[in-house]
């Protein structure tokens, strides 16, 4: 724990300067303890070039071990490299998987992403009743870009089709966001 403690206050400068290059010896010394939140930290530092030049495999590497921890945080950021295609060969598939495991910890950023993946017919068949429902939950949890989502896709949507959306996201959330995708 106090791995963990060195690195955040070397990161952000708390009672000593800032110091991404010890932040990194920290991390890594907490990572090695599996420690989630260190490992999805140095996917983060990785990815983003803090401390080191960025490097999507090592980025890559660290995300998939806080992900398969399930850490929601690293499963995004998962799916957002494998949509991207940084790190590995693009890839909508895997990306809809690990949004989908974060969406279903109630993720908001997740559900957001993963309804937008419906929408297009993106790693999953397009279904607007799919896309509505998740951006339903993004929304519930106050993410802006929930509302947007949902309004793009009831242009596309009959009366029945939102109030089955409606009914099914309300059933979401009582399930607490697990199988949404199968009711």
């Amino acid at each position: 724990k106090e791995e963990l403690l060195f690195a955040i206050e070397s990161r952000y400068g708390l009672g000593v300067s800032q110091n991404y290059g010890n932040a990194l010896k920290w991390y890594h010394l907490a990572a090695a303890q599996e420690n989630v939140w260190a490992q999805y930290n140095l996917g983060f530092m990785y990815e983003n070039g803090r401390g080191i030049l960025g490097d999507y495999a090592e980025a890559l590497k660290w995300y998939r071990l806080a992900a398969e921890q399930s850490y929601a945080e690293a499963q995004r950021n998962l799916g957002a490299m494998y949509m991207n295609g940084k790190g590995v060969p693009q890839d909508y598939v895997e990306g809809a998987r690990w949004y989908r495991l974060a969406a279903e910890q109630g993720f908001a950023q997740a559900q957001y992403n993963l309804g937008v993946m419906y929408k297009n017919g993106k790693g999953v068949p397009q279904d607007y009743v799919r896309a509505h429902v998740w951006g339903n939950l993004a929304r519930a949890q106050g993410t802006k870009k929930g509302e947007a989502l949902i309004k793009a896709v009831e242009r596309q949507m009959t009366h029945q089709q939102i109030e089955t959306a409606l009914f099914i996201a309300l059933k979401c959330v009582a399930l607490n966001y697990k199988d949404c995708d199968r009711l």
